[in-house]
Protein backbone atom coordinates (compact mmCIF):
# COMPACT_ATOMS: atom_id res chain seq x y z
CA UNK A 1 0.00 0.00 0.00
CA UNK A 2 1.25 3.66 -1.02
CA UNK A 3 2.35 4.91 2.39
CA UNK A 4 1.54 8.67 0.48
CA UNK A 5 -1.48 8.50 -1.58
CA UNK A 6 -2.50 11.26 -3.54
CA UNK A 7 -5.55 13.61 -2.25
CA UNK A 8 -8.37 13.60 -4.09
CA UNK A 9 -9.42 15.85 -7.15
CA UNK A 10 -12.27 16.45 -8.91
CA UNK A 11 -10.86 19.30 -11.18
CA UNK A 12 -10.89 18.63 -14.97
CA UNK A 13 -6.73 18.47 -14.51
CA UNK A 14 -7.43 15.73 -12.45
CA UNK A 15 -5.25 12.62 -13.93
CA UNK A 16 -2.60 14.93 -14.78
CA UNK A 17 -2.73 16.35 -11.04
CA UNK A 18 -2.73 13.03 -9.64
CA UNK A 19 0.60 11.97 -11.13
CA UNK A 20 2.08 14.91 -9.88
CA UNK A 21 0.57 14.06 -6.28
CA UNK A 22 1.96 10.42 -6.48
CA UNK A 23 5.41 11.70 -7.44
CA UNK A 24 6.00 14.17 -4.92
CA UNK A 25 6.84 12.37 -2.17
CA UNK A 26 9.47 11.25 -3.84
CA UNK A 27 10.86 14.27 -5.47
CA UNK A 28 10.54 15.83 -1.48
CA UNK A 29 12.52 12.71 -0.16
CA UNK A 30 15.16 13.54 -3.15
CA UNK A 31 15.59 16.90 -2.27
CA UNK A 32 15.61 16.27 1.55
CA UNK A 33 18.45 13.73 1.10
CA UNK A 34 20.11 16.36 -1.14
CA UNK A 35 20.05 19.11 1.36
CA UNK A 36 20.88 16.88 4.45
CA UNK A 37 24.01 16.16 2.38
CA UNK A 38 24.92 19.43 1.70
CA UNK A 39 23.86 21.17 5.07
CA UNK A 40 23.81 18.37 7.51
CA UNK A 41 20.81 17.42 9.55
CA UNK A 42 20.61 20.27 11.66
CA UNK A 43 21.10 23.56 9.29
CA UNK A 44 18.59 21.90 6.60
CA UNK A 45 15.32 23.71 6.58
CA UNK A 46 12.00 22.14 5.45
CA UNK A 47 11.67 25.46 3.88
CA UNK A 48 14.75 24.75 1.65
CA UNK A 49 13.83 21.32 1.11
CA UNK A 50 9.92 22.62 -0.06
CA UNK A 51 11.82 25.05 -2.39
CA UNK A 52 14.04 22.00 -4.04
CA UNK A 53 11.53 20.33 -4.88
CA UNK A 54 9.28 22.40 -6.44
CA UNK A 55 6.14 22.70 -3.45
CA UNK A 56 5.45 24.70 -0.77
CA UNK A 57 6.01 23.68 2.85
CA UNK A 58 2.48 23.50 3.46
CA UNK A 59 2.85 20.84 1.13
CA UNK A 60 6.03 18.80 2.65
CA UNK A 61 4.01 18.91 5.96
CA UNK A 62 0.64 16.88 4.47
CA UNK A 63 2.95 13.96 3.60
CA UNK A 64 5.86 14.44 6.26
CA UNK A 65 4.59 15.94 9.62
CA UNK A 66 8.36 17.10 10.96
CA UNK A 67 12.07 17.30 9.76
CA UNK A 68 12.81 14.02 11.90
CA UNK A 69 10.05 12.30 10.05
CA UNK A 70 11.30 13.43 6.79
CA UNK A 71 14.71 12.25 7.91
CA UNK A 72 13.36 9.07 9.02
CA UNK A 73 11.73 8.82 5.38
CA UNK A 74 15.07 9.71 3.65
CA UNK A 75 16.60 6.84 5.51
CA UNK A 76 13.74 3.92 4.72
CA UNK A 77 13.61 5.10 1.44
CA UNK A 78 17.34 5.14 0.71
CA UNK A 79 18.67 2.22 2.49
CA UNK A 80 16.66 0.15 5.12
CA UNK A 81 13.73 0.01 2.29
CA UNK A 82 16.09 -2.37 0.27
CA UNK A 83 16.48 -5.01 3.21
CA UNK A 84 13.13 -7.05 2.20
CA UNK A 85 14.79 -7.71 -1.38
CA UNK A 86 18.26 -8.21 -0.13
CA UNK A 87 16.82 -10.77 3.26
CA UNK A 88 14.84 -12.77 0.13
CA UNK A 89 18.02 -13.19 -1.99
CA UNK A 90 19.95 -14.21 0.96
CA UNK A 91 17.03 -16.68 1.97
CA UNK A 92 17.09 -18.18 -2.06
CA UNK A 93 21.50 -17.91 -2.41
CA UNK A 94 22.70 -21.85 -3.15
CA UNK A 95 26.22 -21.21 -3.15
CA UNK A 96 29.20 -20.77 -1.18
CA UNK A 97 29.44 -18.60 2.04
CA UNK A 98 32.41 -16.72 0.12
CA UNK A 99 30.29 -15.74 -3.23
CA UNK A 100 27.61 -15.10 -0.78
CA UNK A 101 29.92 -12.28 0.98
CA UNK A 102 31.01 -10.93 -2.25
CA UNK A 103 27.56 -10.68 -3.26
CA UNK A 104 26.80 -8.56 -0.10
CA UNK A 105 29.52 -6.64 -1.23
CA UNK A 106 28.47 -5.95 -4.20
CA UNK A 107 24.98 -4.97 -3.55
CA UNK A 108 25.94 -2.83 -0.63
CA UNK A 109 28.47 -1.07 -3.27
CA UNK A 110 26.07 -0.66 -5.88
CA UNK A 111 22.89 0.18 -3.54
CA UNK A 112 24.66 2.55 -1.22
CA UNK A 113 27.75 3.25 -1.45
CA UNK A 114 27.80 4.40 -5.02
CA UNK A 115 25.20 6.18 -4.41
CA UNK A 116 24.26 9.40 -2.88
CA UNK A 117 22.33 6.74 0.20
CA UNK A 118 26.34 6.61 1.20
CA UNK A 119 26.69 9.98 2.42
CA UNK A 120 23.49 9.09 5.63
CA UNK A 121 26.20 7.21 7.51
CA UNK A 122 28.83 10.00 7.28
CA UNK A 123 26.15 12.15 7.81
CA UNK A 124 24.66 9.90 11.38
CA UNK A 125 28.83 9.76 12.64
CA UNK A 126 29.11 13.65 12.15
CA UNK A 127 25.34 14.57 13.87
CA UNK A 128 24.87 11.67 16.22
CA UNK A 129 25.90 12.98 19.46
CA UNK A 130 23.74 16.03 18.68
CA UNK A 131 20.19 14.11 17.83
CA UNK A 132 20.64 10.64 19.93
CA UNK A 133 16.79 10.13 19.02
CA UNK A 134 17.77 9.71 15.41
CA UNK A 135 21.11 7.93 16.24
CA UNK A 136 19.29 5.31 17.85
CA UNK A 137 16.21 5.36 14.74
CA UNK A 138 19.46 4.78 12.58
CA UNK A 139 20.90 2.22 14.35
CA UNK A 140 17.66 0.45 15.03
CA UNK A 141 16.39 0.47 11.09
CA UNK A 142 19.68 0.34 9.47
CA UNK A 143 23.05 -1.03 11.66
CA UNK A 144 20.86 -3.96 13.40
CA UNK A 145 19.32 -5.43 10.43
CA UNK A 146 22.34 -4.62 8.49
CA UNK A 147 24.81 -6.35 11.03
CA UNK A 148 22.23 -9.13 11.16
CA UNK A 149 22.64 -10.17 7.59
CA UNK A 150 25.98 -10.38 7.66
CA UNK A 151 26.04 -12.50 10.77
CA UNK A 152 23.69 -14.91 8.88
CA UNK A 153 26.19 -14.86 6.05
CA UNK A 154 29.30 -15.21 8.65
CA UNK A 155 27.35 -17.90 10.83
CA UNK A 156 26.11 -19.44 7.22
CA UNK A 157 30.12 -20.61 6.62
CA UNK A 158 30.89 -21.09 9.99
CA UNK A 159 28.97 -24.02 10.25
CA UNK A 160 29.24 -25.56 6.60
CA UNK A 161 32.93 -25.41 7.54
CA UNK A 162 33.90 -22.96 5.20
CA UNK A 163 34.64 -20.60 7.10
CA UNK A 164 37.41 -20.97 10.36
CA UNK A 165 35.37 -21.13 13.68
CA UNK A 166 35.77 -17.28 15.43
CA UNK A 167 33.38 -14.70 17.68
CA UNK A 168 31.00 -14.00 15.38
CA UNK A 169 31.49 -9.95 16.53
CA UNK A 170 34.90 -10.50 15.56
CA UNK A 171 34.24 -11.73 12.21
CA UNK A 172 31.34 -9.13 11.82
CA UNK A 173 33.80 -6.45 12.42
CA UNK A 174 36.79 -7.78 10.16
CA UNK A 175 34.23 -7.33 7.03
CA UNK A 176 32.18 -4.17 8.07
CA UNK A 177 35.41 -2.06 8.86
CA UNK A 178 36.79 -1.51 5.16
CA UNK A 179 33.04 -0.72 4.78
CA UNK A 180 32.71 1.55 7.04
CA UNK A 181 35.99 3.38 5.83
CA UNK A 182 34.83 3.55 2.65
CA UNK A 183 31.68 5.82 3.74
CA UNK A 184 33.72 7.90 5.83
CA UNK A 185 36.52 8.54 3.52
CA UNK A 186 33.58 10.69 1.07
CA UNK A 187 34.13 13.22 0.01
CA UNK A 188 36.60 14.65 2.54
CA UNK A 189 39.03 11.34 2.24
CA UNK A 190 41.00 12.93 -0.80
CA UNK A 191 41.45 16.20 1.35
CA UNK A 192 43.03 13.90 4.52
CA UNK A 193 44.52 10.92 2.70
CA UNK A 194 47.96 11.02 0.62
CA UNK A 195 46.34 9.92 -2.74
CA UNK A 196 49.94 9.38 -4.79
CA UNK A 197 49.61 5.51 -4.31
CA UNK A 198 46.67 5.86 -6.65
CA UNK A 199 44.59 4.21 -3.92
CA UNK A 200 40.81 3.96 -4.67
CA UNK A 201 37.30 3.32 -2.95
CA UNK A 202 37.38 0.84 -5.48
CA UNK A 203 41.04 -0.76 -5.39
CA UNK A 204 40.93 -0.68 -1.48
CA UNK A 205 37.55 -2.20 -0.89
CA UNK A 206 38.89 -4.79 -3.34
CA UNK A 207 42.15 -5.67 -1.29
CA UNK A 208 40.40 -5.50 1.80
CA UNK A 209 37.65 -8.20 0.53
CA UNK A 210 40.51 -10.73 -0.40
CA UNK A 211 41.96 -9.94 3.09
CA UNK A 212 38.79 -10.62 5.09
CA UNK A 213 38.13 -14.12 3.12
CA UNK A 214 41.97 -14.96 3.60
CA UNK A 215 41.20 -14.67 7.18
CA UNK A 216 37.61 -16.09 7.41
CA UNK A 217 38.78 -18.87 5.00
CA UNK A 218 39.58 -22.21 7.04
CA UNK A 219 41.67 -23.81 3.98
CA UNK A 220 44.30 -21.80 2.15
CA UNK A 221 42.99 -20.73 -1.31
CA UNK A 222 44.98 -19.76 -4.22
CA UNK A 223 44.15 -15.40 -4.47
CA UNK A 224 43.43 -16.23 -8.50
CA UNK A 225 40.53 -18.33 -7.24
CA UNK A 226 38.84 -15.84 -4.45
CA UNK A 227 35.39 -14.91 -5.49
CA UNK A 228 35.64 -10.94 -6.07
CA UNK A 229 32.56 -8.48 -5.93
CA UNK A 230 32.10 -7.02 -8.84
CA UNK A 231 32.86 -3.30 -8.43
CA UNK A 232 32.53 -0.62 -10.87
CA UNK A 233 35.66 0.92 -10.63
CA UNK A 234 34.37 5.00 -10.10
CA UNK A 235 32.51 6.11 -6.73
CA UNK A 236 30.92 9.63 -6.99
CA UNK A 237 31.69 12.02 -4.68
CA UNK A 238 28.91 13.04 -2.45
CA UNK A 239 29.21 16.84 -1.62
CA UNK A 240 28.62 17.56 2.25
CA UNK A 241 29.39 20.87 4.35
CA UNK A 242 28.95 18.88 7.22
Amino acid sequence: MDPYPPMPDSSTDAPRRSRRKEARPGELLEAALSLFLEKGYAATRVEAVAARAGVSKGTLFLYFPSKEELFKAVVRHSISGCYADWQLELDRYQGSSAALLARAFEVWWQQIASTQAGGICRLMWAEAAHFPELAAFYRHEVDEPGHAMLERILQRGMDSGEFRPMPLGEALYLVLTPMTFVMLWQPTGTLCLPMDHGLTPHSYLLSQFRNCLRGLLREPVDADTLPLPQLHPTLPLHTTDI
